[in-house]
């Protein structure tokens, strides 16, 4: 899949960015050497992701595609551009070559290495001549179970590297190699040999000591731990394959009056389709007949239906809950939301912390360093104490217990269930440096206009005057009847919530008989004969009459027949869920500023009726940025909330953009975090989330590390039996897979 950089992508505009399917990786030891080798290529800079066994490589035009997976292939992998995602029924979306593949391999060992363990172990089970048995069933387990590690060991060693593989498949082979030398050329093959076990390096003479228990448990547990890692890596992405597979197979298209039904991929924009009750709406569209409810709570976490009505926008990926809807298709494919939303999670996924950069180095190192430490291991025993057995023992049990996995699955498993589970919820993390910034953050600045408000005008306020301003004071319903009815004629946004409201509380509105637009100032007209003027006190003061004075910046003058009537009070609304999000924010140890373009008094209206302390009022769209990095020069560190255009260099410029889904494309490209929903609570929600899979790959990583530095020191001095220590090699990547899991219960 190759695309060229976006402007607004942090790469130069001459390069290309790939994406790669790398086959043939079974550790982080794998992405390592693959990304090393590709970042040595002219022009070349790669992210190797171990657990989406994906490659994501920008280079220069130069260098073609063929040449990147040429050095892939050198390195021992396999390389492929991958295939667009064909729709597949449900059960054999469900089908994995590999996982059955693990599933068989697993169950023929386990079923083998059992009573192989349980005779070792249990010496009261052993029988005359049952070393020979174990042999038998070991065998299989070592040469066929064991394949996968002896194929990849060997290939590896072909390019002169050495990975994971290495590490079992010379372990396993060194544990039977010594065993078929025991049997055959020892004492170990005699008649009523016995066999004891230690949980730690074994002592015995050399020539009757038998390790088949550990050459097939050794196999076998690491087959275990393979395939639950393989099934806990294919939990992990199953929100995002959710995602993908959201939108709808076919859609009913109308060509000419005819309902027809084709696959989706054959919708063009500005086709007509049809979408009936319980039905997935097919694609991005604007509604041109019926009206309905539509549930977007698989796309945006929200669990109320949206009304739709002719006129209205919806999304692919819905679901039509009740009435039958026509739409128009003015976005399909590549370009819907549901596939930009599914793009982002996944470039997200693609990336690394920064703390996976420290394990990401270590494990570029970490096999030869431990065939190093196993063979110092091997040497110290003989030096000290010339037993050949728990030399060899202590040796092995090295190379079993090394597990680099853990450190290459920490930060991908949690990336990858975190931005799932948050795309379910409506939140979109861009990347895993995101997770860094809101870990530091202590204020959040929130855009008031469509952020904190809804960011449309509502009629808030009327006041009928009398006294030295008419003789005879209009009632209310009277002013608003007529402010209405002229209003109703203007599209000005003012004149639309006047009209509105008026609609609202008086029903039916006159129709004036003469309309006039004065720009800037408002309008005047003729209704139910008398001349009618609705606007700022200049209109009425450029007509001779006296407004009266207000400290009201919403306030909009109604008079007629040359006499001041009434003031009328138009202002953007609170969303209903504000105030909540602002203390679910301080919560979080935030400290809330808000900042708009409006004048001050309606700025601190709204944020004493929200809970914010700090207002910055009157700032021009330009100057938003430069805010921005004034609180930063102060020491603070910024998230930024906003949704307009005017809103994209300030979220650039914070330490974390927040965009809601409802604004623009140009705010949610600049930001980090998009919430797709266009309530402020999520952006509590979105950060809170954000820490918690910052946290998980601390943990993970943490675990990780302590579990190597613990294990290779209790293995090298002879205090650990290299079959529990195959044991536990395996379940330290579970646990790491296992811990990244708890992210999909994040609520």
């Amino acid at each position: 899949m190759v695309r060229p950089c976006s402007p607004l992508e942090p790469h130069m505009p001459s390069t290309t960015v790939t994406e790669l399917t790398i086959g043939g990786m079974t550790c982080a030891s794998c992405a390592a050497r693959v990304e090393k080798k590709l970042n040595r290529m002219d022009g070349v800079t790669a992210t190797v992701n171990y657990a989406t066994e994906k490659a994501y490589v920008e280079h220069a035009p130069d260098v073609g595609v063929d040449a990147l997976i040429a050095t892939v292939v050198k390195t021992g992998y396999t390389a492929e551009e991958p295939l667009p995602p064909e729709p597949e029924e449900p059960e054999e979306a469900e089908e994995d070559p590999e996982l059955a593949s693990l599933r068989q391999r697993l169950t023929v060992s386990a079923l083998l290495s059992a009573p192989v363990v349980l005779l070792a172990m249990v010496p009261s089970l052993q029988f005359d001549d049952w070393q020979w048995l174990s042999l038998t069933l070991a065998s299989p387990v070592v040469v066929w179970g064991g394949l996968p590690f002896h194929r990849a060991a060997w290939t590896n060693l072909r390019h002169g590297a050495a990975t994971m593989d290495t590490l079992v498949s010379v372990g396993t082979l060194a544990a039977y190699g010594w065993s078929l030398w025991a049997l055959f050329l020892g004492d170990a093959g005699m008649p009523g040999m016995r066999h004891g076990f230690d949980l730690t390096a074994d002592r015995a003479h050399a020539s009757s000591s038998i390790y088949l228990e550990v050459a097939a448990g050794v196999v076998t547990f690491i087959l275990l731990g393979r395939y639950l890692e393989a099934r806990a890596k294919r939990k992990a992405g199953t929100a995002l394959r959710a995602l993908m597979e959201l939108g709808a197979k076919d859609v009913a298209v109308l060509r000419e009056g005819r309902e027809v039904r084709v696959p989706v991929g054959e919708l063009r924009t500005g086709d007509l389709f049809v979408v009936r009750p319980g039905e997935k709406i097919a694609t991005d569209g604007t509604v041109t007949e019926g009206a309905s409810a539509v549930d977007a709570s698989l796309l945006t976490g929200e669990s109320l239906p949206l009304d739709v009505t002719p006129g209205s926008t919806v999304t692919g990926g819905c679901v039509n809950v009740s009435g039958r809807l026509v739409v128009e298709a003015t976005q399909v494919g590549a370009d819907t939301r549901l596939a930009r939303i599914a793009k982002l999670v996944e470039d997200a996924q693609s990336g690394k912390a920064e703390v996976q950069r420290l394990a990401d180095r270590i494990s570029a190192v970490f096999v030869p360093v431990v065939l190093l430490i196993a063979l110092g291991t091997l040497v110290t025993w003989l030096l000290l104490t010339d037993d050949v057995t728990a030399a060899f023992t202590a040796a092995v049990a090295v190379l079993i217990i090394a597990c680099p996995c853990a450190l290459g699955l920490a930060t991908p498993t949690a990336l990858m269930v975190g931005t799932g589970r948050g795309a379910q919820l409506g939140i979109l993390i861009k990347g895993p440096e995101v997770l860094e910034s809101t870990r530091r953050v202590d204020t959040v600045v929130l855009d008031k206009t469509g952020t904190v408000t809804t960011g449309r005008m509502r009629l808030t306020g009327v006041h009928v005057h009398g006294g030295r301003y008419g003789t005879d004071p209009a009632d209310e319903t009277e002013l608003l009847r007529l402010a209405g009815a002229l209003e109703h004629s203007s599209e000005h946004p003012v004149a639309r919530a006047i009209a509105a409201g008026a609609a609202e509380r008086c029903g039916e509105l006159p129709t004036p008989k003469t309309f006039e637009n004065a720009p800037g100032l408002g309008v005047r007209g003729s209704v139910d004969g008398r001349l009618v003027l609705v606007g700022r006190a200049a209109l009425l003061e450029a007509e001779g009459i006296e407004a009266p004075a207000t400290t009201e910046p919403g306030a909009v003058h109604v008079a007629w027949d040359g006499v001041a009537r009434g003031t009328l009070t138009v202002a953007d609304t609170v969303k209903d869920t504000s105030a909540e999000a602002v203390a679910r924010l301080r919560a979080l140890g935030l400290r809330p500023v808000l900042l708009t373009g409006d004048h001050r008094a309606v700025a601190e209206a709204v944020a004493a009726e929200v809970g914010i302390d700090e207002v910055i009022a009157e700032v021009l769209p330009e100057e938003k940025a430069e805010v921005i990095r004034r609180l930063r020069a102060e020491g603070r560190t910024v998230a930024m909330v906003g949704d307009g255009v005017n809103d994209a260099a300030a979220l650039a410029g914070a330490d974390l953009g927040l965009a809601m889904g409802t604004g623009t494309d140009a705010a949610i490209e600049a930001s980090d975090l998009t919430l797709v929903r266009g309530d402020l609570r999520v952006a509590a929600d979105a950060i809170r989330l954000a820490r918690r899979t910052l946290a998980t790959i601390r943990g993970n990583l943490g675990w990780a590390f302590g579990y190597n530095l613990a294990a290779l020191p209790l293995a090298a001095a002879g205090l650990l039996n290299p079959m529990i220590a195959g044991l536990a090699m395996a379940f330290s990547s579970v646990f790491v897979v296992s811990n990244s899991l708890r992210l999909r219960r994040f609520t």
